[in-house]
């Protein structure tokens, strides 16, 4: 109870700091060292000579440093002299430079990423808000009661993306490929397409082989896993900290999570409506509740996790520096368990008890007993295997070398047949049609795809795309708003 009330009293000490809208005397000395002529409004706000307005941003509790300094400044070391558009002193009092749209609209400097300093503080709450003035969306609790109008989370959909790459022109048809003329099964499905030659995530509907839009990312896509619910796209990119949540019913994002290390694979586990993130570089893995979009835990884990795979209660990935392979027991308080290693393992798939690994530099696979972490057999397969998907009774095996996907009967664990693809480019990736029985084979130089029959064991088409492919997430069309 003590110490309710020593926060209690903390708390309504700090409130007329805000309220009052009195500069700290030592910001007010230092800014009229630097701006002789500055004109300190009554509410708090600043207005130089030359028309420039800043509003100060009280932090939650005022430092008192020996000697006021210019601690950060954007763009960086920017001279106060030279007015930047945030100015955050080493007391965490900052000031925000207004800045004029050409539109006549007035707002502050954006932040991907705002800084704790910047998002945690707050406006006067007796300011007079300059006419127009819109604050973006990610720094809005600054605004305290104020009646400020705030920007909307900014739209990503932007025109498709033009890709000049050399394309392989070495195709040769045969006969597996264009046994039908059209797909129903990719009538209704939207492709979300990935590629290392731009950062943009290209957004293809049905078999058209032009993308219809893309949609704006800050770097190239690390990871792209659509939501169960097929309503939102979850976005980790190569050297971010931030996993963006992407709303497919108005291409927004609608969230930004800071894992704070980087994020890289992603994993979406429907029967507890979870994502799992990982992070190799922290040894970390991240748990994020999909009700809610919210982080709800951290996993430490060994080494730099990838390959990340989800099955039953438990999630399975590959050290990256050892190639050993771990499981974590989700039921268990994440207890970790060593599985053995393998050398360079491109891909791991879990079907029926059974733990499927490939090596791309050995051309084989391992196939364990989960249960009882014991090798059941080992065999080799097709040239550098890159993908593996199981369907049935069958794993189907891709190779990035040949351009064939090879058939492995799972009772037996001994392949049974080969199909061989028409792209004559490079292949990257298998992704399963939810929801049938068929699949799509990227292409990262051809830029084609092959439509895959999971049943019949066949090609049904080879489709032409004005881009190439590394990686598609297909999804159902979604209802736009």
């Amino acid at each position: 109870m003590k110490k309710f009330w020593i926060l209690l009293i903390t708390f309504v000490s700090l409130i007329p700091s805000a309220f009052a809208a009195k500069l700290p005397d030592d910001v007010q000395m230092l800014l009229k060292k630097t701006f002789p002529a500055v004109d300190i409004r009554f509410d708090g706000v600043i207005i130089l000579q030359d028309g420039t307005v800043y509003l100060p941003l009280y932090p939650a509790r005022i430092k008192n440093p020996e000697k006021l300094t210019v601690a950060t400044t954007y763009p960086d070391k920017t001279p106060l002299t030279k007015r930047p558009d945030v100015v955050v002193f080493n007391n965490d009092f900052v000031l925000l430079k207004v800045l004029v749209n050409k539109d006549g609209t007035k707002t502050v400097k954006k932040f991907d990423k705002p800084p704790m300093v910047i998002k945690s503080g707050l406006l006067p709450q007796d300011m007079l808000v300059p006419k127009n003035l819109i604050i973006p969306e990610n720094l809005k609790s600054i605004t305290g009661s104020l009646t400020v109008k705030i920007a909307p989370e900014e739209e990503i959909k932007i025109p498709a993306t033009k890709i000049e790459f050399k394309k392989n022109t070495d195709i040769k048809p045969i006969k597996q490929a264009n046994m039908v003329s059209v797909v129903p099964q990719l009538s209704d499905k939207t492709l979300y397409i990935s590629t290392c030659y731009s950062k943009d995530i290209q957004v293809v509907k049905g078999e058209s082989k032009t993308p219809q839009y893309a949609l704006s990312q800050k770097a190239i896509p690390r990871c792209i896993a659509i939501t169960p619910d097929n309503k939102f796209l979850f976005v980790t990119t190569f050297n971010s900290t931030l996993v963006d949540i992407i709303s497919l019913a108005d291409d927004r994002i609608i969230k930004q999570i800071d894992l704070t290390t980087n994020g890289g694979e992603i994993v979406m586990d429907s029967k507890n409506n979870i994502a799992y993130v990982s992070s190799p570089d922290a040894s970390t893995i991240y748990q994020i509740s999909l009700a809610d979009m919210s982080l709800k835990k951290k996993i430490k884990v060994n080494g730099r996790c990838e390959k990340l795979i989800l099955n039953d209660d438990y999630l399975v990935y590959v050290d990256k520096l050892t190639n050993k392979i771990w499981s974590i027991e989700l039921g268990n308080e994440y207890t970790l368990k060593d599985l053995g290693s393998y050398p360079n393992i491109s891909k791991l798939v879990y079907a029926d008890g059974k733990l499927y690994l490939a090596s791309r530099t050995k051309d084989r696979i391992a196939v364990l007993d989960y249960k009882n972490q014991t090798l059941l057999s080992e065999f080799n397969t097709i040239k550098k295997p890159i993908d593996m998907i199981a369907y049935g009774n069958n794993l189907f095996v891709l190779s990035a070398e040949d351009n064939v996907v090879q058939v492995i009967d799972m009772k037996s664990d001994e392949p049974s047949s080969t199909m061989k693809l028409g792209t004559g480019g490079f292949s990257t990736s298998i992704s399963l049609i939810p929801n049938t029985s068929l699949a799509l084979v990227s292409d990262v130089k051809a830029g084609r795809y092959s439509v895959i029959d999971l049943n019949r064991k066949a090609v049904l088409k080879t489709n032409s795309l004005d881009i190439p492919v590394s990686n598609i997430v297909i999804g159902k069309n979604v209802r736009k708003i």
